[in-house]
């Protein structure tokens, strides 16, 4: 714990002993506990949150986060920190001999390390995956993954003659993939203007060098998704789970495409409960072609003989 963080600590009193005491802190529960009395003044605090407020209190000029280390920065959060003051920690001015020296120091460190082909690599990368953070609200578990399998391609040499964005993209869908969330690829890239069918040659790429093994997605995670962009309402999106719980071990849907197939069952379930929406608006919802989605409801109906042909298709 840091010397400025137990000096503010120190300025919290104890009420039962009417005065300022000696505060101990307590790391691992989260308390600061008054020695005199063993009262615990304050408790739930997160100690690390803490220090990296101080540190930017400290070092207000510094582009440097300071905290925990994080594989989304190029330096992981763990590169030295040289001030840019021209004085020791207690604030005396330094001679003219040591200012050069601490010069010397600033220029070497910034000639050996910011500037390294790597660092730069890592920092247009990881600016990439922020954004497409933003874009598609991605929590920081899917983006601290994907930085590692950023970094291993890096490392491996697979990005070499490649394009950073479509990496990155991949990357990201792998992650996602992994942890079933319904972004396409497409969907993905277009938050970075990327090409979505490099960043498919990326994909495949990295699966075979990583030797990662996906899970098989299921379109029931696809269902809300869909039905959210093409506003469909509550009574057919739930129609449409009942459907799909009830199709999904049949042999016939054996590698079809999750999130078309997932389109179809919400268009056979808006038949069944007679809400008019067009197929184009459903195609546009799920990101995918009029035809794809024809040729998944026709295999709908083949399971559900009593849904209506509909042959209007707009």
């Amino acid at each position: 714990m840091s010397t400025l963080l137990q000096r503010d600590m120190n300025h919290k009193e104890c009420i039962k002993c009417c005065g300022k005491q000696e505060i101990i802190l307590d790391t691992n529960n989260g308390e600061c506990i008054c020695n005199n009395c063993g009262t615990v003044i304050e408790d739930k605090l997160d100690f690390t949150d803490m220090e990296i407020r101080y540190n930017s209190i400290k070092y207000p000029c510094s582009n440097i986060i300071i905290g925990m280390p994080s594989l989304v920065q190029p330096d992981k959060g763990l590169s030295t920190l040289i001030s840019d003051n021209n004085s020791d920690a207690y604030g005396t001015l330094l001679d003219t001999k040591q200012i050069s020296k601490i010069r010397r120091l600033r220029k070497l460190d910034k000639m050996c390390f910011n500037h390294g082909g790597k660092y730069r690599n890592l920092k247009n990368a990881f600016h990439l995956l922020r954004i497409v953070k933003d874009k598609l609200s991605l929590n920081e578990n899917i983006i601290e993954k994907s930085a590692y399998y950023y970094r291993k391609s890096l490392n491996l040499g697979l990005i070499k003659g490649r394009s950073i964005k479509e990496f990155i993209v991949a990357c990201v869908y792998i992650v996602c993939r992994q942890t079933n969330l319904p972004h396409s690829i497409i969907e993905i890239a277009k938050a970075v203007n990327a090409n979505h069918v490099f960043a498919g040659k990326c994909y495949r790429l990295l699966l075979r060098q990583l030797s990662i093994s996906l899970p098989l997605l299921d379109p029931l995670v696809y269902l809300t998704k869909i039905a959210n962009n093409a506003q469909i309402s509550k009574k057919s999106l739930q129609r449409a789970i009942e459907m799909y719980s009830a199709m999904k071990e049949n042999p016939v849907l054996c590698g079809k495409e999750p999130a078309a197939l997932a389109m179809a069952v919400l268009y056979g379930a808006c038949l069944e409960t007679r809400e008019k929406i067009s197929q184009t608006k459903i195609a546009k919802a799920g990101n995918m072609s009029i035809g794809t989605l024809r040729n998944r409801l026709i295999d709908v109906q083949s399971l559900f003989v009593y849904l209506p042909n509909n042959r209007k298709y707009t």
